[in-house]
């Protein structure tokens, strides 16, 4: 029995030493970030936005691997089946990672037990937006007018259970409206069909709108969150301004496949939080209407497993259901 111990501790002692020097080395090739959207929306924009820190503080080039479809459902599960080694992560957010068990009763990944997840990167609220060539500039004319358009109002959405599609069904169900689902692959082709016609309005993220709003080809009229953005304090929320109780917010996030050794784990984290907190990266999130939430390993696990059961409610409540 004693040998026995011995030769466990052993094993323990020598599992300790090897993860160490994993972590020392790591990394020794480029780092694949798995952007599961098109390129030019908000999460690749935001991806891109920390890859040229992350190279410098990991000292290996990351590679942006857009990976569209499926609302995100596609690039998602490509992380959650590759190798633990820290060199394929995702750039994920609460709609994949969050919002899918709810939805897809046959989900080919679990958000909790298929990843590890690293960090929260970014807080960014929907920014309801609308063409404007439509006659409405606020919450109460757009309910007024989507009630007097029964069955001809379309809106946008990055894919079916993304937070664009959640929160306009939310909408939906507190206004007593019927906007119409039209799901794309992506932010960047959302905010083209509503700015085309396509859709008369959208929930998009700043970081993907802020420059069509300023170009004029859309028009914001509100924003998810139950408090004004520091960016926009001129913008009233959608409670505010015509539905109260309604509030929404968006996070971004990177999470490595369930197994990744916890020490490479901790050195992505760390790496993200220096490239996070520096003031030019702030400067740039906040300018576009994000809010910098760098946290812990730990405090990401605990995030996604309430926002799960939150979100999850709501998808039940507003019958929202896989096509």
């Amino acid at each position: 029995m004693r040998a026995i111990r011995r030769v466990s501790a052993a094993l323990i002692l020598a599992f300790g030493l090897c993860a160490a020097a994993t972590a020392q080395d790591y990394p020794t090739k480029p780092i694949r970030v798995v952007v599961p959207y098109a390129a030019g929306g908000a999460t690749d924009i935001i991806a891109r936005q920390i890859s040229v820190g992350l190279t410098e503080q990991l000292g290996q080039p990351i590679v942006i691997d857009n990976r569209p479809g499926a609302g995100g459902g596609i690039g998602t599960a490509i992380v959650a089946k590759s190798a633990p080694d820290g060199y394929t992560i995702v750039f994920g957010n609460i709609g994949p990672n969050a919002i899918f068990p709810a939805i897809y009763p046959n989900l080919t990944y679990d958000p909790e037990k298929d990843f590890a997840p690293i960090c929260v990167v970014v807080n960014t609220p929907l920014i309801l937006v609308v063409r404007p060539q439509t006659p409405v500039k606020n919450v109460r004319e757009l309910i007024a007018y989507g009630k007097a358009n029964a069955g001809k109002v379309f809106y946008g959405s990055v894919g079916i259970g993304a937070m664009s599609h959640v929160a306009s069904e939310l909408f939906n169900l507190m206004a007593g409206t019927k906007f119409i689902h039209v799901p794309y692959k992506g932010s960047a082709p959302a905010s083209i069909g509503a700015i085309s016609g396509e859709t008369t309005m959208y929930f998009g993220t700043g970081p993907e709108i802020t420059s069509h709003i300023k170009a004029g080809t859309l028009r914001a009229i509100a924003i998810s969150t139950s408090t004004r953005a520091p960016a926009s304090p001129d913008l009233p929320t959608v409670a505010e301004s015509g539905l109260p109780g309604f509030s929404v917010d968006v996070w971004f996030g990177l999470l490595a496949p369930a197994g990744t050794p916890r020490p490479i784990v901790d050195k992505i984290n760390r790496a993200v939080g220096v490239v996070v907190n520096a003031p030019e990266t702030r400067k740039r999130f906040i300018d576009s209407n994000s809010v910098p939430a760098f946290n812990s390993p730990d405090e990401f696990a605990a995030m996604i497993k309430s926002d799960i059961v939150k979100w999850g409610k709501v998808v039940r409540d507003a019958g929202i259901k896989a096509e």
